[in-house]
């Protein structure tokens, strides 16, 4: 589950990486939180009397377009705001005939902590892309006597990354052995197992995780915490009961990890899932569908949006230019000029915005919620397949 925040960062990723530059002439500026934001347009006006020496009279156009547009948006500014700022600024015209100096820029949703002038044939973007995979990551170990499955659980995204077997339960053969003596066998036999998964956790999650929760079917899993056979800085949150000690068992135990990780984005999206259906079954306060939830939001009856990130329809905007008629609908259709339904002439396609940031941007103006459903869990895709990927929570229920 994506906050308004997430979204828009992984949005303006998504869209200037489609851009690339002939030559050097893309600028990335990268301002940190508390910096001086009158020190980075000092430093930008001394970029743009060094612009003079580029060579390609083109490129030195573009990019001294390009941080004039970035120096004036900046005066703006009193001071850099909470987080620190993105701004991104260049020709991103495809046609090499033509020039579209264009600019944008983004308040991140955590505070950048460096300071970065780029200019290249792309924006650089590596700061946000680290930024959009920052949130809180948890270990997760299923285990019994015989494999134990290690995984990193971070957003919505679940990473098996170790499994391993366990012979210690084999039969011993007796021979001439003592009964105390194969039982010693298999001691060590369960110790170096014990052994084995520590040193697993040691080398996937140390320093990689905010902490583990353990689980699995029998004992095996209080023997191997009360052993602790990892580093001490690896802390255990929790210990809870499944029944498997594979990938489901992974997905079980963080099912039933609710109360330990109570921020961790996979619950929560599994939780306010679980709830919409619970709503939608018994007729209760949600809604479904296109249609029905785009009424919802005009009239005001939407208390929270659900849009799942794996929605594919666009919203278009037509004009008819005889009548002045206008015209939107959402479609997963490429946008082609259609008929007026008023004069029969054709309508022009006067714009086409994905319909999940038209979805928000109406769902705010009116004070609404929204929450974007991942499609990385089975029960974000259970949304997507099920309902469409649009529903909605509602304040009260119409009587008709």
């Amino acid at each position: 589950m994506a906050g308004e925040k997430e979204y828009g960062l992984k949005k303006m990723v998504r869209t200037l990486k489609a851009f690339s530059g002939s030559g050097t002439q893309l600028i990335s500026v990268y301002i940190p939180a508390g910096y001086p934001i009158h020190e980075t347009g000092g430093k930008l006006r001394e970029e743009l009397s060094q612009a003079s020496n580029i060579k390609s009279k083109q490129t030195r156009t573009n990019v001294t377009d390009a941080l004039e547009k970035i120096i004036n948006y900046m005066k703006m500014f009193r001071q850099t705001p909470e987080n620190g700022i993105a701004i991104f600024a260049g020709n991103i015209s495809d046609n090499p005939a033509k020039t579209d100096i264009k600019l944008f820029s983004l308040e991140p949703p955590s505070k950048l902590n460096v300071s970065i002038y780029r200019c290249d044939s792309r924006f650089f973007l590596e700061p946000l892309e680290r930024m959009m995979g920052a949130k809180d990551s948890y270990g997760i170990i299923v285990l019994d006597g015989r494999e134990a499955t290690l995984a990193i659980v971070k957003g919505t995204n679940i990473e098996v990354v170790d499994r391993l077997i366990s012979h210690a339960h084999a039969k011993v053969r007796k021979g001439g052995q003592s009964q105390r003596r194969i039982e010693r066998l298999i001691e060590e036999s369960i110790e170096k197992y014990y052994k084995r998964i520590g040193e697993s956790v040691d080398k996937h999650l140390l320093g990689r995780v905010k902490g583990v929760v353990v689980g699995g079917p029998g004992p095996t899993k209080e023997f191997f915490v009360k052993m602790s056979p990892f580093n001490y800085q690896i802390k255990v949150m929790g210990v809870v009961d499944t029944g498997y000690t594979d990938d489901f068992g992974i997905r079980e135990t963080l099912s039933k990890s609710e109360a330990i990780l109570e921020g961790q984005e996979a619950v929560k999206e599994r939780a306010l899932v679980e709830k919409f259906i619970k709503e939608v079954v018994k007729e209760g306060l949600a809604t479904y569908g296109l249609k029905e939830v785009m009424e919802a939001i005009a009239t005001k009856r939407a208390d929270t949006v659900l849009v799942s990130e794996g929605l594919l329809f666009q919203m278009v905007e037509w004009k008819c230019s005889s009548c002045s008629e206008a015209l939107s609908k959402a479609t997963k259709e490429e946008p082609k000029p259609v008929k007026c339904p008023k004069c029969g002439s054709e309508m022009e396609v006067m714009g086409v915005v994905p319909l999940l940031d038209y979805l928000i941007e109406n769902a705010e103006g009116k004070g609404i919620k929204m929450e974007i459903i991942s499609t990385n869990t089975v029960e974000g895709n259970q949304f997507l397949q099920g309902f469409g990927g649009i529903g909605a929570f509602l304040k009260y229920r119409t009587n008709y």
